[in-house]
């Protein structure tokens, strides 16, 4: 691994194609500035037929670190030195590390996605609900059973897409017309349905069909932009508590900064991500 005299002491980044207005050089460089470190994270819109000479030029320019995003998440672990075996099981990589003379890719979204569940201690024997079969999806799902989760269903709007995930993962999988009769004391939205800029007045579950009304649990959705979505306010209105996708995003680049690092993210990087959120609702 060389260094180049041309660049900072550690320069860090984020891949994907396309980025928009990516969160997370807010995130890190922030962090970087409040731990004093000379450190710098870059926004690097990488196409997909320039990936393999993207990670030719992190070996050669000794780069630090990566965040990995859409749609580099699977195409870049044959790239790799080493693959962790969660990020196997996910089928997913989302960051790259660095150990000893090794390029090593790691998955943080599980980390992420357990952080705010395992904070609540909910019981193992909770029956959840997964809407999506995306690579959050997986990620939540890989998350649960590794942690004794058991009774997990999963469907889709297409009504095809999860099926791959349920055998994958041993699911029950479900007709999404059926969704809402499904035992659930857990519902995590791992579709973009409510996401700003895309489909933000829609949501995946309706908390007021009768077979939900009056069950109550936890709504946890993976999309934190808004903060607010229509899935968290209408499950806040049927008595349930509501996990918003702000504490996954801070948790998985706490994991990806202690993986460069060894340090946590300061408290100051999660108060510049919530600003970012709260004045103009910029985008990871």
């Amino acid at each position: 691994m060389l260094q180049s005299p041309f660049l900072p002491a550690a320069l860090y980044g984020v891949i994907g194609w396309p980025l928009a207005q990516s969160l997370s050089p807010l995130v890190h460089n922030t962090a970087f500035q409040a731990l004093g470190m000379a450190a710098v994270y870059m926004r690097w819109e990488i196409a997909p037929e320039r990936l393999a000479a993207f990670v030719a030029a992190f070996r050669l320019l000794g780069l630090r670190g990566c965040s990995v995003t859409i749609p580099h998440k699977v195409a870049v672990m044959p790239l790799l030195d080493e693959v962790s075996p969660l990020a196997r099981t996910v089928g997913a990589v989302n960051t790259l590390y660095w150990r000893e003379d090794r390029l090593c890719g790691e998955n943080t979204d599980v980390a992420g996605f357990m952080s705010p569940l395992l904070a609540r201690d909910l019981p193992r024997e909770t029956p959840v609900l997964l809407l999506g079969a995306g690579g959050a999806a997986r990620a939540a799902a890989a998350g649960l059973q590794a942690h004794g989760f058991r009774e997990i269903s999963v469907c889709t709007p297409s009504d095809r897409t999860h099926v791959a995930l349920a055998e994958a993962f041993g699911l029950r999988a479900v007709r999404w017309q059926d969704r809402h009769e499904a035992p659930a004391g857990l519902v995590i939205n791992a579709t973009p349905l409510g996401m700003r800029g895309k489909a933000e007045e829609e949501t995946p579950y309706d908390f007021g069909t009768a077979a939900a009304a009056g069950r109550g649990g936890l709504a946890y959705d993976i999309v934190y932009n808004p903060l607010r979505t229509r899935f968290l306010r209408e499950a806040g209105e049927a008595g349930w508590q509501a996990v918003s996708g702000l504490d996954m995003f801070h948790a998985q680049a706490d994991a990806q900064f202690r993986l460069w690092t060894g340090r946590g993210l300061p408290s100051e990087a999660r108060a510049a991500l919530e600003a970012a959120l709260g004045n103009d609702g910029a985008r990871r």
